[in-house]
C-alpha cells in the first residue's frame, strides 16, 4: 500500500491545529487514513489475516474476491478500486486494503464540528444489513451497487405481487366480459341457464338452485336500460367489482321489476323519468340476476325472463332490438379468469378502458409500478416478465392460503368452529370505515362472483347467506376419499329454501362427478328428513346405505369445500340460536 498522500494529509492538518492550539483534537487526527473494516471473522475462501489498524488484509491460498468482500462488508468493485485492480485474480501473501481511507476519519472527524450533534438511535443505517433477502451492503448511509440490484429486484417483486391481490377483482369481472361475449355482444345477449347451473359449468360457486341470468353491459356510447323481469333478485357490479346497486327483490323495483338507466361514469346529460338511475363509476358492468324455481320447475321462471327483459341503449328506447337469450345448461364452458401471465394482460385491457377516477391513486400507483399505466404500453422487459410471471404464481397461492385456511378469527361464525364467513369484513372489506380489508377482499374475489349488500346484511326474510367451510370438525381439509356427515338441526331458518352444494377446491366450481348437481336442497322431492326434523348430508366417494338422496359424491384424492345456502333467511340464523353442526368425519 502507498502512505504517500495519506501522511502528506496528516501534515497539513498538524500544521492547522498546532496553529489552532487544539490539542485534543489533534491527538484524534492522528487516526486519519488509517480506515477500519467492519470484520466478520474467516469463513471458507476469506481465510487471511487482518490488520485493524491499517485496514490491511494478507490474501491466503484459497481465497478469492467475493468472499473477502463478504466478510468485510464491501464489494468486489471496491476491493478491486481500492487495490488498483484490474481483473479478480489476487496472490496468496499478498495485501489488500479492505476498507475506505475516509470511512473512519469521517467518523472522527464528525466529532470535531462545532454542530455537530449526537445522532439519535435508529437514524443512521449499519454498513451492514443481515436480511431475509441476503446481506446488505452499504456505505456512510449509502447503499452499493450490488445491494441496490437486490433491493429493486426485491421492490419490484413485491409491489408485483401486491398488485396481482388487488388486480383480481378486475381480472374476475375481464375473464367474465370475455367468456359472456363468447354467448352474443355487449348490451344485448342475456346468457341464461335454463335448465340451471350444472357442473359442466365452471364458474366461480354457482349455484344449481336458481335460473341464472348474466349480462354484461357497456356506456362507452351512452347509457343503457336493462329491463329486470319481475320476483328476481341480483344486482349491478361495476369493473372494479365494486357493488353499484340491488335489482329486483332486494333492489329499488321490490321484486316488481323495473327498468334499470345505467349511465356512463360523468354523464350529465338529460336523464328522462321513468327509470331506476345507476352511476356506476366505470363502462363496463355486469348485471346478474336469479329467477327462482316453482314447484321445482325452472320453467315458469325461464319464460317470465324471456318475456319481460330487455336490454337496449336509451338512445333505442323508441323501438328496442330483442335480447339475445343463450342457453348454457349442460354445455362445456369456463368462467374462471387465469391465474399465468395472462392475468396481466387482462388487467391491461382494463385499464386502458377505463377511467383511472374509478379507482384509487394507491391502487393505480402499484400497476404502474409493474408497468401497467393507462396510456401506456405494456412491454415489460424479460427481467420484469419473469418478476411478474413469479408473481402470479405467488399471488394463487396466497389467495388460496387465505381462502382454506384464514388465520383470523373475524373470519369466522363461531368460537371454535370451521363454518366461514363468505364476506371477511362486509360487502366493501372494510375492517374498519374507510380502512380496506385486504385479505377478506382478496380471498372472496378469487373465491367467488357476486357483490352486494343482500348476500351480507341482515335482512331476515330476504336475500340470501352463505355460511361455508372447507374443514372438517377436527380443522383437517376434506379428503374425497373419506365419508363425512352434515347435521342440520330442525327448524332450519330460511322462509324459501335452503342447500349444501360441493365444489372443486381447485376451480372453486362444482365439483364434476357422476352427478349433475353435486347437491343437497329442501327443494329435493327426494329429501330424507329424520323423526325430529332434522337433516343428515353425507359427503363421500360412495353413498352411505339408504342415503343416496342426501349424498353428495366425492373422489378419492381430491379435495373439496362446501357452501350451506340460506335463501330468505329467519332471525335464528342471525341471533345464533340456531347453528349447523360441524362436518364430522365418519370413521
Amino acid at each position: 500500500m502507498r502512505f504517500d498522500r495519506p501522511r502528506s494529509r496528516r501534515h497539513a492538518i498538524f500544521s492547522r491545529l498546532q496553529a489552532a492550539g487544539c490539542a485534543a483534537v489533534l491527538a484524534a487526527a492522528l487516526s486519519l487514513g488509517s480506515a477500519q473494516a467492519a470484520d466478520q471473522g474467516p469463513r471458507h475462501h476469506a481465510q487471511g489475516q487482518y490488520d485493524p489498524a491499517t485496514a490491511g488484509y494478507v490474501v491466503a491460498p484459497g481465497d478469492d474476491l467475493i468472499e473477502i468482500g463478504k466478510r468485510f462488508g464491501v464489494s468486489v468493485t471496491e476491493l478491486k478500486e481500492w487495490n488498483g485492480l484490474a481483473s479478480d485474480t489476487i496472490d496468496a501473501g499478498q495485501t489488500l486494503k479492505v476498507a475506505a481511507d475516509t470511512s473512519a476519519s469521517a467518523a472522527t472527524a464528525a466529532n470535531q464540528y462545532k454542530m455537530t450533534t449526537e445522532i439519535a438511535p435508529g437514524v443512521a443505517t449499519p454498513d451492514t444489513l443481515e436480511t431475509s433477502i441476503g446481506t446488505l451492503h452499504l456505505r456512510d448511509g449509502v447503499p452499493q451497487s450490488d445491494t441496490i440490484e437486490t433491493i429493486y429486484d426485491n421492490l419490484d417483486r413485491s409491489r408485483a405481487l401486491q398488485a396481482y391481490l388487488l388486480a383480481i377483482p378486475m381480472v374476475n369481472q375481464a375473464s367474465m366480459r370475455d367468456s359472456l361475449r363468447q354467448y352474443g355482444p355487449d348490451n344485448q345477449t342475456d346468457v341464461i341457464w335454463e335448465d340451471l347451473v350444472d357442473s359442466k359449468t365452471v364458474e366461480l360457486t354457482a349455484n344449481d338452485n336458481t335460473i341464472y341470468n348474466f349480462i354484461w353491459v357497456d356506456t362507452h356510447e351512452g347509457p343503457v336500460v336493462v329491463e329486470i323481469p319481475p320476483k328476481s333478485l341480483g344486482a349491478i357490479d361495476d369493473f372494479w367489482y365494486r357493488w353499484v346497486a340491488d335489482v329486483g327483490i332486494t333492489g329499488a323495483d321490490k321484486g316488481a321489476g323495473g327498468k334499470y338507466l345505467i349511465l356512463p361514469p360523468g354523464y350529465t346529460g338529460e336523464v328522462p323519468e321513468g327509470y331506476f338511475v345507476v352511476r356506476p363509476s366505470t363502462y363496463g358492468n355486469w348485471v346478474p340476476f336469479r329467477t327462482f324455481l316453482v314447484d321445482g320447475s325452472p320453467k315458469p321462471g325461464v319464460e317470465s325472463v324471456k318475456k319481460t327483459l330487455k336490454i337496449y341503449p336509451l338512445a333505442d328506447a323508441a323501438n328496442p332490438a330483442p335480447v339475445k337469450f343463450a342457453n348454457a345448461s349442460g354445455i362445456p364452458s369456463n368462467f374462471v379468469f387465469p391465474g399465468d401471465y395472462s392475468f396481466w394482460e387482462l388487467l391491461n385491457q382494463v385499464i386502458q378502458e377505463e377511467p383511472s377516477a374509478g379507482s384509487d391513486p394507491t391502487t393505480l400507483g402499484l400497476f404502474a409500478s409493474i408497468g401497467i399505466e393507462k396510456g401506456k404500453a405494456f412491454e415489460p422487459d424479460a427481467r420484469m416478465k419473469a418478476i411478474l410471471e413469479d408473481a402470479a404464481k405467488i399471488g394463487a397461492a396466497t389467495a388460496r392460503s387465505l381462502a382454506f385456511k384464514m388465520r383470523e378469527k373475524d373470519a369466522y361464525f363461531y368460537p371454535d368452529s370451521q363454518w366461514r364467513l363468505p364476506f371477511f369484513g362486509g360487502y366493501k372489506f372494510e375492517v374498519s370505515p374507510g380502512v380496506a380489508n385486504l385479505d377478506g377482499a382478496a380471498f372472496f374475489y378469487f373465491f367467488a362472483t357476486g357483490v352486494t349488500p343482500a348476500m351480507e346484511e341482515k335482512m331476515v326474510g330476504k336475500g340470501s347467506q352463505y355460511p361455508w367451510t372447507a374443514l372438517d370438525a377436527n380443522g383437517n381439509p376434506f379428503d374425497g376419499a373419506k365419508t363425512y356427515k352434515l347435521h342440520l338441526p330442525r327448524n332450519i331458518p330460511v322462509k324459501d329454501f335452503w342447500s349444501v352444494i360441493v365444489y372443486d377446491t381447485q376451480t372453486r366450481s362444482m365439483l364434476q362427478t357422476d352427478q349433475r348437481f353435486p347437491s343437497v336442497s329442501s327443494q329435493n322431492q327426494d329429501l330424507q328428513v329424520n323423526a325430529d326434523g332434522s337433516v343428515d348430508v353425507w359427503f363421500g366417494p360412495k353413498a352411505p346405505d339408504g342415503k343416496a338422496s342426501n349424498w353428495v359424491q366425492t373422489i378419492p384424492g381430491k379435495g373439496w369445500f362446501m357452501i350451506l345456502r340460506l335463501y330468505g333467511p329467519l332471525e335464528p340464523w342471525f341471533d345464533k340460536s340456531w347453528r349447523p353442526g360441524e362436518i364430522e368425519l365418519v370413521k
